[in-house]
C-alpha cells in the first residue's frame, strides 16, 4: 500500500502514519507530472482548506497515474468538510479514475484568522479523534467501500470558498508579520510545502502560498504572525515531530 500525504502542522501526517503503507509526501512529487504509481492500494491524506482539497493535492491527482485495485482518500478538518471529498472524487473521475473509499476526520482547527488555538485544544477530547482515525485505518485495511456525500449547501460553499482562496493566494504574503524575535534560522523555509519562503538577512514570502500556516505554527521563536490572527498560541500535532514535517516538505 502507498499512502500519499500533504501536511502543514502534522495532523494529516499523523493520520497517514496510522493508516500505514509506504508514506510519500505530495509536495515532493506534485511537480513531477506524468508519473505512474502502482500498488495493491493507493490513497491520499490531506487537510481540508476552505472546504476543499488543497491545490497541491488536486494538482498531484490531475498529473499522476495511480494503478491500484483499491483507492482511498482521507481529509482532515477542524470545522466542516464541505464538499471536499465529493469534489476530490469528481477530480479523479474526470481522468477516468475512481475512488473506492472516502472519509473525513474532525481534528483541531488551526486556521488562525478564525480560530483561537487554545480553545481548540480544549475541545479536542470531545472530538474523539483517536477512535475516528482507528476506524478509518481499520476500514482501509479491510478494503471497505465508502461513498463521499455532501449537501447542496456544502457544495455551493465549497465552490465559493475555493474561488476566493485561489484569487487571494498571491496576496497572502502581505498577511505575514515577522517580528524582532526572528533569528533567520530558516525553519519557516524548511517546512513550507511550496518553496514559497526564502531566508537571507530576513524572511521573504513569495506568491505560491498554500495558506497551510506551517511557517507560523512551527517557527521555534514564535516570530511569524498573521495580521488578522485570533491566537498567539501555536499548534503542531503531538504525534509528529518538527523533523518529520521538515523531511516531508523539503523540496527535492
Amino acid at each position: 500500500m502507498t499512502t500519499f500525504f500533504f501536511t502543514g502542522t502534522g495532523n494529516s501526517l499523523a493520520v497517514a502514519k496510522r493508516i500505514g503503507g509506504e508514506l510519500v509526501s505530495i509536495p515532493q512529487v506534485a511537480d513531477s507530472p506524468g508519473q505512474t504509481y502502482q500498488d495493491d492500494a493507493i490513497g491520499v491524506v490531506f487537510p481540508i482548506y476552505s472546504l476543499s482539497a488543497p491545490g497541491i493535492v488536486t494538482r498531484f491527482l490531475e498529473g499522476a497515474t495511480l494503478k491500484a485495485d483499491y483507492k482511498f482518500a482521507v481529509g482532515t478538518y477542524g470545522n466542516h468538510p464541505g464538499a471536499a471529498m465529493l469534489n476530490l472524487r469528481k477530480t479523479m473521475e474526470k481522468r477516468g479514475d475512481r475512488l473506492d473509499y472516502a472519509a473525513a476526520v474532525l481534528m483541531l482547527d488551526n486556521f488562525l484568522p478564525v480560530f483561537e488555538v487554545g480553545s481548540q485544544i480544549s475541545k479536542l477530547p470531545k472530538k474523539n479523534v483517536e477512535e475516528a482515525v482507528a476506524k478509518i485505518a481499520d476500514d482501509i485495511r479491510g478494503r471497505r467501500n465508502s461513498e463521499p456525500a455532501s449537501s447542496i449547501v456544502a457544495r455551493m460553499l465549497s465552490g465559493l470558498l475555493g474561488l476566493a482562496g485561489t484569487s487571494s493566494q498571491a496576496k497572502q504574503a502581505r498577511s505575514y508579520i515577522v517580528n524582532s524575535e526572528c533569528t533567520a534560522c530558516g525553519t519557516c523555509a524548511k517546512v513550507c510545502p511550496t518553496g514559497n519562503i526564502t531566508v537571507a538577512s530576513k524572511v521573504e514570502f513569495g506568491e505560491r502560498c498554500a495558506s497551510c500556516y506551517a511557517c507560523v505554527h512551527l517557527c521555534p521563536h514564535g516570530a511569524i504572525h498573521l495580521k488578522n490572527e485570533r491566537s498567539g498560541k501555536r499548534w503542531r500535532n503531538p504525534d509528529v515531530s518538527l523533523g518529520e514535517i521538515i523531511a516531508a516538505n523539503q523540496r527535492v
